[in-house]
């Protein structure tokens, strides 16, 4: 749970009257320029480091607005000496100056694949600089909440309001100038607060205008990325780049190869070519050799005419050999604009042979299941070419919008809009031992049987395009919605016979040995993964983590890092930022205030509350964001939308927890509101969300309102209600900052527990981990309690 959405205690009122309206302001721009920080950092941090990464940034914030209050209660004597608006001003301009540095750091420090020292300690200084911004607002917010407790609801809403319409900003900000540009326009808003909070101090306020306008200037000069754009990426310096564009979803470039082709790259990970060839040309061309050599091609040959839908089409490969081969419906659906509109059917349209703009090619611009469960149109063909854009999301690492893509209700739908002939093609990479084509088998497998299939060995065609082995091949699962015939077949073997080096891994009439056999024959992907060295059983909605294939207890076990290397290096990034966050807690939140309290009596047990609360909330908001990416059609749209209801309902709450909890001890009630409501969430909000997900997306975002709002509205009243009923009962003031720090603690160490927990067990067992969390803190409640002669 962000400080920035915690009231925080409520300490002396300083003599020094200060204007509302100064302070009004000032902490929106401080609170905007943070969260919108905050939520930038998450987009550059996929294309810089890895999408893994990307929810580093929550850490970051977190950890930085503790460390903040924590030094404002420990060094509160020399901070005193300072008038609170000279203090914010302060901060504010440091921020402002300290973001740009960040930025430059972020660009230019290189982390490679390799999991070394040199690494660990590179990805290190970009945590700690990186938090460096929120840290400073951590000092500000805290001296001017202390200080101005009587003008706490006030200030509070102008910090949530801030809050607000920075997750409202992000998006369009991300679409218009893109992520480094939108973190400078963070640090010219807390060059504003800074102009906002100087008064009399002249030399401050010269430097803050001066500032806000040198960066007004920085943010116009580098359009475009003129000046300030990636220079290195996965450890890679970026060189043959002409073309770039950022957005909300990713940021996509191409660069020109040597031999004239043209590669569209996403987020510097993720690529497809774009297609040099005119379709009425085809037949005898290099193109058609190439393109029909490719195991993908497999559909082409058997259904030449049919009506294609392709999910991701990216460059234009599969589209062009379903127009070339002679399909005259040709449905092509793209997540990104960038790619869809910028590239194929604009800059680079005559390079493509406008493509896209053919008669026969009907491009939409969406999430793929979304179009094909709201689509009135059945089709021969469903397909899908290596879709994993790995594009993130602060909800942490494997959080793919593409995950979703490959689960069983997925399956389900996309056979439900086949005609009665009709296939559902996948390719994927596969290793010597299969696991990830053969998770694809799997899923296929048990959406069929859900479909009424009782024996699935008939309805399926695997081919390889060369032989298995360690450095990963392209395989093609075709899954048909009835039994294959054997014509059908005859065409397959026709086909791999006229390309030899493609192999025909499983056919109905074929007997070869090897896991696609084995498990398509089992007629059982549950039993068969059971036993299967590597975890292949079909995944659901609820956990939808398709590429975590290895056991745990695979992991552990030396020589197993040099294959699937992002699913591995996702889950040594968890570890790796589990550990630096463990350790910045304890340098920056804990051990100060053991060393330096060591005298100081703290009510552990009622601290333990605080904990509890904080843990309860990033785990919920955190299985919120994720249940939500399907619904909204995309993570950021999903990001945004839940932070920002959270974030103001939840500050609503606090608001009137005042006066609707005027009796602390009536803390119980809000938790105990909380709890059932989350149960509920647990079992209701799966069902609920798919009932709806074909709306528009205006109603979506009015449901997504009346689910989160009244949750959001209670869950942001046990947090300030706690922190008054620890004031009232014990002597010791700096309980209080106690209390906030281990909150911030739990929040950092939460952000990453919730994907452990995903991962492991499902998005149900996450939200039920919240619901528990808020049940613990309902039976330490009582012991805020005591009054002070029991402390």
């Amino acid at each position: 749970m962000s400080v920035l959405n915690e009231p925080l205690p409520e300490l002396a009122t300083p003599p020094t009257e200060v204007r509302t309206r100064v302070l009004v302001a000032g902490i929106a721009l401080s609170s905007f320029s943070a969260l919108l920080l905050e939520l930038a950092l998450t987009r550059v941090f996929s294309v810089v480091l890895f999408y893994h990464f990307a929810f580093l940034a929550i850490s970051i914030a977190l950890l930085g607005l503790g460390a903040g209050g924590v030094f404002a209660h420990l060094c509160k004597s020399w901070v005193d000496r300072f008038e609170v608006r000279t203090v914010a001003a302060i901060c504010s301009l440091l921020g402002a100056v300290a973001t740009p540095l960040v930025l430059e750091i972020v660009l230019h420090v290189p982390v490679s694949l390799k999991l070394t020292l040199g690494n660990f300690v590179r990805l290190t200084a970009i945590y700690s600089s990186s938090a460096v911004p929120f840290f400073l607002v951590g000092i500000a917010f805290s001296v001017i909440f202390a200080r101005e407790s009587s003008r706490i609801p006030r200030l509070y809403g102008a910090d949530l309001g801030g809050g607000a319409v920075a997750c409202l900003s992000v998006v369009p900000l991300l679409n218009w100038i893109g992520g480094p540009n939108a973190i400078l326009v963070s640090a010219l808003a807390s060059a504003m607060a800074a102009m906002v909070w100087t008064s009399a101090a002249r030399n401050l306020r010269r430097c803050s205008v001066v500032c806000a306008a040198l960066l007004v200037l920085v943010i116009a000069a580098n359009h475009s990325g003129r000046l300030a754009d990636i220079v290195w990426a996965k450890g890679a310096r970026q060189k043959n780049v002409e073309f770039a564009a950022w957005n909300a979803i990713s940021r996509v470039e191409v660069d020109h190869q040597s031999d004239g082709a043209k590669l569209i790259v996403i987020d510097a990970d993720a690529s497809t070519y774009i297609m040099n060839a005119d379709p009425t040309q085809w037949r005898g061309s290099v193109w058609q050799h190439n393109l029909m050599s490719a195991v993908p091609a497999v559909v082409n040959v058997l259904r030449p005419h049919g009506e294609y839908a392709i999910i991701g089409p990216g460059g234009g490969v599969d589209v062009l050999r379903a127009v070339a081969n002679g399909s005259h419906s040709v449905t092509g659906i793209e997540i990104n604009p960038i790619i869809a509109n910028t590239i194929m059917r604009g800059r680079y349209a005559d390079f493509a042979y406008h493509l896209y703009q053919r008669p026969e090619v009907h491009m939409r611009v969406g999430d793929g299941r979304s179009f094909v469960r709201n689509a009135s149109s059945q089709y021969d063909v469903v397909q899908m070419t290596l879709v994993d854009t790995w594009a993130s999301t602060a909800a942490g690492a494997f959080a793919l919008s593409e995950n979703n893509l490959y689960t069983t209700e997925a399956f389900r739908e996309y056979f439900a809009h086949l005609k009665p002939e009709g296939m559902l093609s996948i390719t994927r990479w596969e290793f010597r031992q299969p696991r990830e084509a053969l998770r694809v088998a799997s899923v296929a497998s048990a959406a069929l049987h859900e479909l009424g299939v009782a024996d699935v060995s008939r309805h399926f065609v695997v081919l390889a395009q060369n032989q298995l082995n360690e450095d990963g091949i392209h395989v093609a699962v075709v899954a048909k919605k009835t039994e294959f015939t054997a014509e059908e077949e005859a065409e397959v073997q026709r086909y791999v016979a006229l390309y030899p080096p493609i192999k025909l891994l499983y056919a109905p009439s074929v007997q070869e040995d090897n896991a696609f056999s084995r498990l398509i024959r089992s007629n059982d992907p549950y039993g068969f993964s059971a036993s299967y060295p590597y975890n292949v059983s079909p995944v659901t909605d609820n956990a939808p983590f398709f590429f975590f294939t290895f056991r745990p207890e695979r992991l552990l076990r030396k020589g197993h890092w040099s294959m699937d290397w992002k699913v591995n290096l996702g889950v040594a990034v968890l570890a790796m930022i589990l550990v630096i966050s463990v350790a910045a807690v304890l340098a920056f939140l804990i051990l100060p205030l053991l060393l330096l309290g060591a005298r100081r009596r703290h009510p552990t047990q009622a601290i333990f509350y605080f904990v509890a609360v904080g843990l309860g909330y990033i785990l919920v908001e955190i299985a919120f964001i994720q249940r939500f990416v399907l619904f909204l059609g995309h993570p950021t749209y999903a990001l945004t939308v839940v932070v920002f209801l959270m974030l103001l309902s939840s500050g609503a709450g606090s608001v009137v927890s005042r006066k609707w909890l005027d009796d602390s001890s009536r803390i119980w009630i809000a938790l105990a509101a909380i709890i059932p409501a989350l149960a509920i969430c647990v079992w209701a909000l799966p069902g609920l969300l798919d009932h709806y997900i074909g709306a528009a997306f205006a109603a979506k975002l009015v449901i997504s309102g009346c689910l989160l709002v009244p949750l959001g509205f209670a869950m942001g009243m046990p947090f300030p209600t706690g922190l008054r009923a620890l004031a009232e009962s014990q002597a010791q003031s700096s309980s209080i900052e106690w209390a906030w720090a281990m909150n911030a603690a739990s929040s950092v160490l939460g952000s990453v527990l919730a994907i452990v927990i995903a991962i492991e067990f499902g998005l149900n067992a996450t939200l039920a981990c919240g619901a528990g969390a808020y049940a613990l803190a309902l039976l330490l409640s009582r012991k805020l309690r005591l009054r002070p002669s029991a402390a």
